[in-house]
């Protein structure tokens, strides 16, 4: 398969809506919100995939440990599937070292948990700004400013991720677990369920199933709170079955998946009866005994004819330990890591010699997932060239990367209000490219993820491609001022951080700033392209004489606009490229 299939499409018409899709969009503070107005539903190009690519394998590679080179190429790619845009010193770094060296960081979960959220607000009367909200009783009069303040935090931990996953799979078990934290109407609940999925992040599935499906937020979300003995509510039961764990598999009758039957949901929701929220400080869940089923509860041939016996507070568990029994299990969850981090197409060689292999190191290492992913990173399934550069950025990919990669400068933590403030604009932008942080539009998490054929194709239509665009203008041009404070692209510093040689020489200068941008080689044309928007008309020599005289007059207002407008053009030119959305 061609892997710049997507880039030989016509660009005019990949604007052009064809249908609308559901999507309740979510309140949005700040800036962007006035811009949000002007967009129209979200809809689906007439370009994206109208079924999924059939014949031939995609790929024979299987998840034997990569043996070839290792260089910037490889780290970048790694990097970039692993990170929210990695800068070029983190690439150079990981490039200098070793693919065991680089997983070994990539795996390992930071040895503290980040501070909690704090009050930005004056509206939140209930702390001094700077404080933290999370241990404070609920205040219906507060709870809008707090979930802000949430969300920002959030996108504020995305942002300074470092070098670990951690925050690529927080929001990977968020897209999965899913929880849409404006439906809970409690930030607390919403802040004590993302501390859960950091601190499962990169630990065992299994495990975080098990306190997912009693943690006060996924309780209200999904209507355990209201499931009772003579009334158990099936919406969790379903969820976790149908979303979260073993997955339908084919309809083969009235009432009955592969994976499981209607019945099935029936005995999941007697088992979970009898679970409350928790509103108080610390916010939590308890167990009622008056309102739980207490009835032996049968599961179908699927589980095996399993039953479960009433077991009070520990029943759910149970439950848990029953499903991740099933082999189904670790397969679903496995295929959605690979379309997390690989690709959407999973055809019968990749089901067998990628998919069913991870499902298996799953299982044998107890469901933790660190294994899973070292076996997936190193293998030579992942570093295969038609497996690189194949990916659409998501919203957060693109927006928080696009700040990363080019370095860009945000207001320190002694400048709470104001950092807050530049982290909710950069909420406002992906928002309006319609990926809301915690805030996923349905309980199934984004549709890139799991609606097929199109899968992260939806990233791109009529109304997030010029909202793309609009965001790259922004921060190489004018950038965003907010109390005095401003946030863009330095060119001219980031041009200076390359080596001397580099940032002389017009040909290596483009090629450097590929080589960080984009994960697919360029053509001739192409480059020659990017030299024109870089030096219109002018010969090779003059860009080192415009760089040298700036290098020798730095505060000279005319030769220091002389190249900030010339690199001002390329990178224009090159964010404007089809090749920069993708992963």
């Amino acid at each position: 398969m061609n892997r710049r299939h997507f880039l030989q499409r016509n660009a005019a018409v990949i604007n052009t809506p064809v249908a609308a899709v559901a999507g309740r969009p979510a309140p949005l503070a700040g800036p962007a919100a006035d811009l949000a107005q002007q967009d129209p539903p979200e809809t689906v190009s007439r370009y994206a995939n109208k079924e999924l690519p059939t014949g031939l394998a995609r790929t024979t590679s299987t998840l034997t440990p990569y043996a070839g080179p290792w260089g910037y190429e490889q780290a970048a790619h790694l990097l970039r599937r692993c990170l929210f845009g990695p800068t070029r010193p983190e690439i150079l770094a990981a490039a200098g070292s070793s693919l065991t060296a680089v997983l070994n960081g990539l795996l390992t979960a930071p040895a503290t948990a980040p501070d909690p959220p704090v009050n930005v607000s004056a509206t939140d009367t209930s702390v001094p700004i700077g404080q933290t909200w999370t241990a404070q009783v609920f205040d219906q009069n507060f709870e809008g400013v707090r979930r802000t303040s949430l969300r920002d935090w959030w996108l504020g931990q995305v942002l300074g991720q470092g070098t670990t996953l951690a925050e690529k799979m927080t929001l990977f078990w968020h897209n999965h677990f899913v929880v849409e934290i404006s439906n809970i109407n409690d930030a607390r609940m919403g802040y004590e369920y993302v501390r859960l999925l950091r601190e499962h992040a990169l630990g065992n599935v299994k495990q975080l199933a098990k306190d997912v499906t009693v943690t006060p937020a996924m309780l209200r979300y999904l209507n355990g709170n209201q499931s009772v003995v003579g009334a158990p509510n099936e919406n969790y039961g379903r969820e976790l079955l149908e979303l979260f764990t073993v997955g339908k598999g084919p309809l083969i009758g009235p009432g009955n998946y592969t994976n499981y039957t209607e019945a099935d949901v029936q005995a999941a929701a007697k088992v979970l009866t009898g679970w409350r929220d928790l509103a108080t400080v610390p916010v939590g869940s308890y167990y009622t005994a008056s309102r739980h089923d207490t009835t032996t509860k049968v599961f179908s041939s699927a589980f095996g004819n399993a039953s479960i016996v009433a077991s009070g507070n520990t029943e759910y568990q149970a439950l848990i330990n029953l499903i991740f029994q099933q082999v189904e299990t670790a397969r679903f969850i496995v295929r959605k890591l690979y379309r997390w981090f690989v690709y959407y197409l999973i055809d019968t060689q990749v089901e067998t010699d990628v998919i069913r292999p991870l499902a298996t190191i799953l299982i044998n290492n107890g469901f933790d997932v660190v294994p899973v992913l070292r076996a997936l990173f190193s293998s030579e399934h992942f570093f295969d060239a038609l497996n690189m550069g194949c990916l659409i950025k998501s919203p957060l990919d693109f927006t928080v990367g696009l700040c990363r990669q080019m370095q860009v400068a945000f207001p320190p933590a002694t400048n709470v209000a104001v950092q807050y403030g530049m982290w909710n604009y950069l909420n406002g932008l992906t928002f309006v490219q319609q990926q809301t942080l915690g805030d996923p539009p349905n309980v199934a998490g984004w549709a890139a993820y799991y609606q097929t054929p199109q899968y992260h194709e939806l990233w791109i239509n009529a109304v997030t491609l010029p909202r793309r665009n609009q965001v790259t203008d922004l921060f190489i041009g004018s950038g965003y001022t907010r109390s005095g404070v401003k946030i863009a692209i330095d060119v001219l510093a980031l041009t200076q951080s390359f080596p001397a040689a580099t940032a002389s020489d017009c040909n290596l200068l483009i090629d450097e700033y590929v080589k960080l941008m984009l994960p697919i080689a360029l053509t001739t044309n192409q480059t020659a392209f990017l030299k024109t928007a870089l030096l219109p008309g002018l010969p090779d020599f003059e860009w080192t004489v415009e760089w040298q005289q700036y290098l020798a007059a730095p505060t000279n207002t005319a030769k220091k606009a002389a190249v900030t407008t010339k690199l001002q053009a390329m990178l224009r030119a090159l964010m404007g490229l089809a090749e920069y959305h993708l992963s």
